[in-house]
C-alpha cells in the first residue's frame, strides 16, 4: 500500500517550505498540487514523478474536490507515494481535514505536514505582528466565505466582539461587507486594517487604511489576499520591511492607539 502526504507550501515564498515538505516532493511519485503553490516547488520533484493540476480559483475548479479524494485513494490503492500539495497549511482553510478523514475512512497510510499559513505569513511580510504586548492579546484566523445556511449577521456579530486581531481569507470580493457588519456590530469605524495582496512573493502589495475608507483605497485588489483588521496593523508603519513599493492610505491622525 502507498503513502499520501498531506503537505503545507506555505504562502508563495518557496524558501518557506519546511524540510519535511521538500523531501515529501522529493520522494513523491504523484503530485497533486493546488493554484496557490509557488510552481518552483516542483521543480524539486523527481523527473518520473506525475504532476496533476487541482487548482481551485473562486471563478474555477479544474477538478472537484470529490475527485480529488478519489485520485488521493486510487493513486495510494496503486502503492504509490503520493503528496498531495496545498498553499499555506492543510489544516486551515486548505480542506486537508476532510482528505484525511477519506484517507482515514478507506484504510490509507498518511501523514501531515504542517505548513505556514498566509494568515501569518503575508502580515508578517507587510510589517504587521498578529500580536503585540500593547495592542492585541487575541488572534482569530477567519473566513470570509459563510457555509451556506449559516446565519451571517450572527457570525459577524460574533467576530466584531471576540479577538482584538481578525485575519480574514477569501475575503476580498465581500469586503464592503465584511467592513459594514464590523462596524455595525462594535467595531470602531476607524479601526485599523490592512489588504495584503499575494503576500511573501515578488508581487506583494499591501494597502492600509481604516474600516471606513478601505473598500476605496484597495478596490484594485483581488483575490489572493489576506485582510487584516486591528490596531496592530499602525505598526506597519514603523517596522514594514519587505516590500520597496507599497500604496498607502493614510490613517486618520486624530485616532492615538490604546
Amino acid at each position: 500500500m502507498g503513502k499520501v502526504y498531506l503537505v503545507g507550501a506555505g504562502p508563495g515564498d518557496p524558501e518557506l517550505i519546511t524540510l519535511k515538505g521538500l523531501k515529501a516532493i522529493q520522494q513523491s511519485d504523484i503530485i497533486l498540487y493546488d493554484r496557490l503553490v509557488n510552481e518552483e516547488l516542483l521543480g524539486y520533484a523527481s523527473e518520473k514523478a506525475e504532476l496533476i493540476y487541482c487548482g481551485k480559483s473562486p471563478e474555477h475548479h479544474s477538478l472537484s474536490q470529490d475527485n480529488i479524494n478519489k485520485l488521493l485513494c486510487r493513486y495510494a490503492k496503486e502503492d504509490k507515494i503520493v503528496t498531495r500539495l496545498k498553499g499555506g497549511d492543510p489544516f486551515i482553510f486548505g480542506r486537508g481535514g476532510e482528505e484525511a478523514m477519506i484517507l482515514k475512512e478507506n484504510g490509507f497510510i498518511f501523514e501531515i505536514v504542517p505548513g505556514i499559513t498566509s494568515g501569518s505569513a503575508a502580515p508578517t511580510y507587510a510589517g504587521i505582528p498578529l500580536t503585540h504586548r500593547d495592542y492585541s492579546s487575541s488572534v482569530s484566523f477567519v473566513s470570509g466565505v459563510s457555509k451556506t445556511g449559516e446565519d451571517h449577521e450572527k457570525y459577524w456579530e460574533h467576530l466584531a466582539k471576540s479577538s482584538d486581531t481578525l485575519c480574514i481569507y477569501m475575503g476580498v470580493k465581500s469586503l464592503p461587507e465584511i467592513c459594514e457588519r464590523l462596524i455595525r456590530y462594535g467595531r470602531h469605524s476607524t479601526t485599523p486594517i490592512a489588504v495584503i495582496h499575494w503576500g511573501t512573493t515578488v508581487m506583494q502589495q499591501t494597502v492600509t487604511g481604516t474600516l471606513e475608507n478601505i473598500v476605496h483605497a484597495a478596490d484594485s485588489l483581488k483575490n489572493p489576499s489576506m485582510i487584516i483588521i486591528g490596531d496592530v496593523v499602525r505598526l506597519r508603519e514603523q517596522i514594514q520591511w519587505f516590500e520597496e513599493e507599497t500604496t498607502e492610505h493614510d490613517f486618520n491622525p486624530e485616532v492615538v492607539i490604546g
